[in-house]
């Protein structure tokens, strides 16, 4: 009688457990994928500008100079049914040279004019820059974290080269999210018209991304949780945590990569763009930053950013 007892007692704790579980993954699901307002990040530690940044970040001539362009918009149907939107914005001089930006968590297109800047005004490219799916006036009702964003990426490429011709030479560069999905983009069968890729501030995956912030922020270990969370997000967004991974992407790329990163990173551990850079199966480089924290780089430390950028660009475009 007593051994039922406890097996009753038991099985009821193992239910309420499980029921918490499921309870917990609706709730991270909802706080991180899900598209809606996120608060959770405001007052985060691990995301605060310092001062030699935050001014410019916000403040930056670079947002006049977007606004006062005359990007195209360009309107695309993705592999899933969603409409995504891209801006075009031709060079000063005729050039077959594009740039393909993408944002980071939580942000749009007309965030990358802070580098579109630099690659109209000096090194004379002709700038696309993309709301990925979930962000800005792009469809899509959850986060992509690059996985599926990975697709639509090659997609406005081919879209490039149809708009700019066979000639075209395209640099895809990302920043943290965004560099996660250029990331991911490379293990793709991309054309030879992707000559550099330019990764700053990337996660390895997913599901490790997602391990070290729940640790951070939460104090919480991944188990249960992460498993669990996964699954909703694969039946909910149609894919899991763990095969969003850059790193597994990297291993198959064929297009020569700069990684940049912060080595004051505190929201994405420099560690993480070490290791895609060690498994990295195409040529590599990779470049940190002191005192640099999340994306910083390029406002603290402008000049050696800009001459590390341009020598790996004109190393593998023509």
């Amino acid at each position: 009688m007593l051994k039922k007892k406890w097996g009753t007692i038991s099985l009821g704790l193992l239910s309420v457990f499980l029921i918490i579980d499921i309870l917990a993954s609706f709730y991270f699901y909802d706080l991180a994928i899900k598209r809606n307002v996120k608060d959770f990040l405001t007052g985060n530690e691990d995301l605060e500008v310092s001062a030699k940044a935050i001014d410019v970040f916000l403040d930056g001539d670079w947002r006049s100079w977007y606004s006062n362009q005359d990007f195209k918009n360009w309107e695309m149907e993705s592999f899933d049914g969603l409409t995504l939107q891209g801006y075009f914005l031709e060079a000063k001089e005729p050039t077959n040279k594009t740039v393909v930006f993408a944002h980071g968590y939580l942000g749009d297109a007309q965030d990358m004019g802070l580098y579109g800047q630099y690659y109209y005004e000096q090194l004379g490219y002709n700038i696309f820059t993309v709301d990925l799916r979930g962000h800005g006036t792009s469809e899509g009702d959850y986060i992509g974290f690059g996985w599926h964003d990975r697709l639509d990426i090659a997609d406005w490429v081919d879209k490039v080269i149809e708009k700019q011709g066979p000639a075209s030479e395209i640099v895809l560069h990302g920043v943290s999210m965004g560099a996660a999905s250029v990331l991911m983009a490379s293990g793709e069968d991309l054309p030879d018209n992707v000559k550099a890729i330019v990764a700053d501030s990337p996660y390895t995956n997913v599901y490790d991304l997602f391990e070290y912030q729940l640790d951070r922020m939460y104090q919480l270990p991944a188990f249960p949780v992460l498993p669990s969370t996964s699954l909703i997000t694969e039946i909910q967004a149609g894919y899991s945590l763990t095969e969003a991974s850059a790193l597994d992407q990297v291993k198959k790329a064929d297009v020569p990569i700069l990684y940049i990163h912060g080595n004051d990173d505190t929201f994405v551990p420099t560690a993480m763009s070490k290791q895609l850079y060690e498994n990295t199966k195409s040529k590599a480089e990779m470049i940190t930053f002191d005192e640099a924290n999340h994306g910083e780089a390029f406002v603290i430390h402008k000049q050696k950013y800009v001459a590390k950028l341009k020598g790996f660009l004109e190393t593998y475009l023509e």
